[in-house]
């Protein structure tokens, strides 16, 4: 499953990351989310900024999985937040998701996540399951183009890429998302609420630089934009805020051994 950004999340085994959920869509039928940790309030108001993809206009009707059981505690204005998505978004809820499956965490942090989803507005039908694989048996009960095959494992996948990251690698994750042509490190720290001394301490922990993770989340927009268009290499550099083509070629060699064309021919053959 392929990283997105926020707001490119279509249909095709692709996500989108925070620091304690990824939002899916693994096919045009099915759709979740999967939380981890304790999500925030300020998790899930970027969640829900990546929520309002799966209920655009030109979406198909599909099932929604929401996978809570790597949850350890619930944030109560993160709740509010996200019943009042569901609130204020029913109607195209309704006509979006035919059927939605929670996945709770065990012990006391999944009785509390059943009790609140049970008093949260439901546009469609839920049902609560202790683990992911009878969830995914009821999502597909009447969906015959549904696949699921292993789904749980590269959800697995995804969370432990995102959850092993140093909270601050993955909260500029969040920045450039939304930054990649003007990305600059005094206006990210200024974002992230923190001093810039203090941003690159973070980062120095972390054993990266501000430098290398923008150049990280350029290369994998360019990735994406790469397979998914028949764009030229030059405007796709300039799409992902590299100043020129040399440049752009720079960096898809330090961190691939290989130039933009060469990589782009071998994987879109493969694809």
């Amino acid at each position: 499953m392929q990283r997105s950004s926020p707001g490119e999340l279509s249909p095709g085994a692709r996500y989108v990351a925070g620091p304690t959920f990824a939002h899916f869509c693994a096919s045009p039928e099915l759709w979740g989310i999967v939380l981890w940790g304790r999500p925030s309030h300020e998790d899930v108001v970027a969640l829900r900024r990546s929520l309002l993809e799966e209920i655009a206009a030109d979406t198909l009707p599909h099932v929604s999985v929401v996978d809570a059981s790597r949850m350890t505690g619930v944030d109560m204005a993160a709740f509010e937040e996200l019943r009042s998505y569901v609130e204020e978004n029913a109607e195209a809820l309704a006509r979006g998701v035919t059927r939605l499956a929670l996945v709770r965490p065990d012990g006391l942090p999944g009785a509390v996540v059943a009790g609140m989803f049970a008093v949260m507005p439901q546009p469609y039908p839920v049902r609560v399951f202790a683990s992911l694989t009878p969830a995914l048996g009821w999502l597909s009960e009447h969906e015959e183009e549904l696949s699921c095959e292993g789904l749980a494992r590269v959800l697995d996948d995804v969370v432990a890429e995102c959850a092993d990251a140093a909270p601050i690698v993955t909260a500029l994750a969040t920045y450039f998302a939304s930054h990649l042509t003007n990305a600059n490190v005094g206006d990210a720290a200024r974002a992230l609420h923190l001093s810039l001394r203090t941003l690159q301490r973070r980062l120095s922990e972390a054993e990266t630089t501000f430098q290398e993770q923008l150049g990280l989340a350029r290369l994998a927009e360019a990735q994406r934009l790469m397979l998914d268009s028949e764009e030229p290499l030059t405007t796709i550099a300039m799409e992902v805020g590299c100043a020129s083509l040399q440049h752009f070629s720079a960096l898809f060699r330090r961190h691939t051994g290989e130039s933009p064309s060469a990589w782009r021919e071998s994987h879109k053959r493969a694809t």
